[in-house]
Order: structure tokens, then C-alpha cells, then sequence
């Protein structure tokens, strides 16, 4: 998932070329844009990522204390911080985006109360950064 900011995100992608070898070009990424209005909640602390959306969303109830089915995103970090999970449910079903880095550690803030809120900016710098 990308969040819409006003840089463009770029990533290489492989395009087959006419000697059958491929050759790495830049490939745009697709935006989705998060709505005004949207809460983006991090749950603090490590996740179990083996969770899929019916065990995440049953966290966002009884961690979060939120309805997982409101259309705010709800983000999820592993134990050894390079994989993050969000949900999202968009009226019509449930949307889980998963990131994992290939190196490196999504920064993760702590709270005594184990949620905190960002916004969508933010959440944009988090998963390009």
C-alpha cells in the first residue's frame, strides 16, 4: 500500500526486453488515497505475525478497544520489526496490506496504554522510508 503524498514513489521493476533479459526500470506505484477523516492506529509492542485479518481485527477489539469494520487503519509490527501488517476495512471487505524489509526496522514508537495515533502523512513516510 502507498500512501498519496505530494513525492512520487518509484521502485525498479523488471521489464522483459526484446534478447529475452530483463532490465530494471522505474515503475510507478499505485496510490490509494486515505480519506479525511481516517485514523491511522499503530498497536505498540510486537504482534504475532501470523495473524491474518480475522485474529488482527479480533486484537484491534480487545487491545485497541476499536471496531476493526469503522474504515480506519489499524497497523500491526513483528517481533523482529521488519514486518508490519494493516487492516482495513473499506465498506465493501476486509483489506490486509502486509510489508516486510528485505533490511533495516520500521521505527516503532512505545505508549504505556499500547496505542498510538498518526496520520496518514505519517503513515505514508513510515512505509516508503
Amino acid at each position: 500500500m502507498t500512501v498519496q503524498s505530494d513525492s512520487s514513489v518509484w521502485v525498479r521493476g523488471q521489464v522483459a526486453g526484446p534478447s529475452r533479459l530483463s532490465r530494471s526500470v522505474p515503475v510507478r506505484h499505485q496510490v490509494v488515497a486515505i480519506s479525511n477523516g481516517v485514523k491511522v492506529w499503530l498497536a505498540t509492542g510486537y504482534t504475532d505475525m501470523r495473524k491474518g485479518f480475522p485474529g488482527l481485527s479480533l486484537m484491534v477489539q480487545e487491545t485497541l478497544k476499536r471496531d476493526p469494520h469503522t474504515g480506519h487503519l489499524f497497523c500491526f509490527r513483528g517481533r523482529q520489526g521488519g514486518l508490519i501488517k494493516v487492516i482495513w476495512h473499506d465498506g465493501q471487505g476486509a483489506c490486509l496490506f502486509t510489508k516486510k524489509l528485505e533490511r533495516g526496522r520500521f521505527i516503532w514508537p512505545s505508549a504505556a496504554d499500547g496505542t498510538v495515533v498518526i496520520t496518514p502523512a505519517q503513515l505514508g513516510y513510515l512505509l516508503v522510508s
